[in-house]
């Protein structure tokens, strides 16, 4: 029984040492953002973590989307009011404590909030994993959970990745279609 016992005690021992690997390589989220439509619709989530090279793991999965490519950004305020004149508007603009130009091709630099397009198949459903070595948990100026917090939105359209103020706003990117506020785990 004894030796029953030791094994059993080992066995635990080498689950606990892969668990806690495994939790480094893919850390618990940081935060998480339900993801809305103007109608209040929950059509997705985005989550954010620690990277382990530095930066902040964005991911994030929507649906009932029209299919094609749409522009994404944090949003410097953590506050996604639907019944604002314009959807969204409550959120700020892009998330830009360096005071960059928009765009991650504009050789001027980019917001710290500009992210690659959501590419949304014929389904509606799409799916971002990125890491975004501009911004930061809660750390310094870029961190994502300052005193009025962030908000990531999905625009209805694609965002050029240049155009600092274009007709529809940074990117020509368009209206404010999905929103949803990080909220700390």
């Amino acid at each position: 029984m004894f030796r029953y016992a030791q094994h059993a005690i080992g066995a635990l021992v080498l689950v606990a040492s892969a668990c806690s690997r495994a939790a480094t390589v893919n850390p618990a989220p940081a935060g998480v953002a339900v993801l809305r439509s103007a109608a209040g619709a929950t059509v997705g989530s985005a989550s954010v973590s620690p990277a382990p090279d530095g930066g902040v793991r964005l991911v994030i999965d929507a649906k009932g989307l029209t299919p094609g490519k749409h522009g994404i950004h944090v949003h410097a305020v953590g506050r996604c009011d639907a019944a604002t004149p314009t959807a969204f508007a409550s959120a700020g603009g892009h998330f830009n404590p360096g005071g960059k130009q928009h765009g991650r091709l504009n050789p001027n630099g980019w917001h710290a909030g500009d992210l690659p397009n959501l590419v949304v198949d014929a389904s509606g459903n799409g799916s971002l994993d990125v890491v975004v070595d501009s911004l930061t948990i809660a750390e310094g100026a870029n961190a994502l959970f300052d005193a009025d917090g962030s908000a990531i939105v999905i625009h209805a359209n694609e965002d050029d990745e240049r155009t600092d103020n274009g007709p529809s706003g940074p990117g020509n990117s368009g209206a404010r279609v999905v929103c949803g506020v990080f909220e700390r785990q």
